[in-house]
């Protein structure tokens, strides 16, 4: 990424969005025929990396991925539908959130499978960090995740230092 002023101009949620689409076969799934959760998860973290590479232009690595609740099976023969967009920039680093779908295309149907956030940390080709330009949230609900990306990365942060505090407090066997 080059470090000018056109790179760093702060961009609309919108031109981050991005749209993955997976059709469930027999290798993505468990003997009862249920997509793995292990695969899913793969498919989000690259569905996150789309939204956090249009958005930043850079190299990226995954820094966090918070806890995922399967809300309904998925199973052989289905489409999964995953939705993402960066939802707030803070310096190097931008959390991402990803909603996935599960679509029966004989019926139409969609169902919420499940709804992860991620960071991902821009870096150059050595690895080392790079400035992320804002983002600009231009909807209700674009403003409201950008809000809340904000208290989860407060509560995150409270998390490892009270865990940080926890093993500094342990007495050595």
């Amino acid at each position: 990424m080059n470090l000018n002023d056109d790179t760093l101009r702060p961009k609309p949620v919108s031109e981050s969005k991005s749209e993955m689409i997976e059709l469930v076969l027999p290798n993505d799934a468990n003997p009862l025929g249920a997509l793995l959760g292990g695969r899913l998860m793969h498919w989000i973290d690259l569905a996150g990396a789309l939204a956090a590479h249009r958005h930043s232009q850079s190299y990226l690595v995954t820094a966090s991925m918070d806890h995922i609740d399967f809300l309904v099976p998925v199973h052989v023969g289905d489409i999964v539908i995953l939705q993402s967009a960066v939802n707030r920039v803070f310096h190097t680093s931008m959390e991402v959130g990803v909603k996935v779908l599960v679509e029966n295309y004989i019926t139409g149907d969609r169902k919420k499978v499940a709804t992860a956030y991620l960071t991902f940390v821009a870096v150059d080709r050595h690895g080392r960090r790079l400035p992320v330009p804002p983002v600009i949230p231009q909807t209700e609900e674009e403003q409201r995740r950008y809000e809340g990306a904000l208290r989860r990365r407060d509560a995150a942060r409270a998390e490892r230092e009270r865990r940080a505090a926890a093993r500094g407090a342990r007495t050595p066997e």
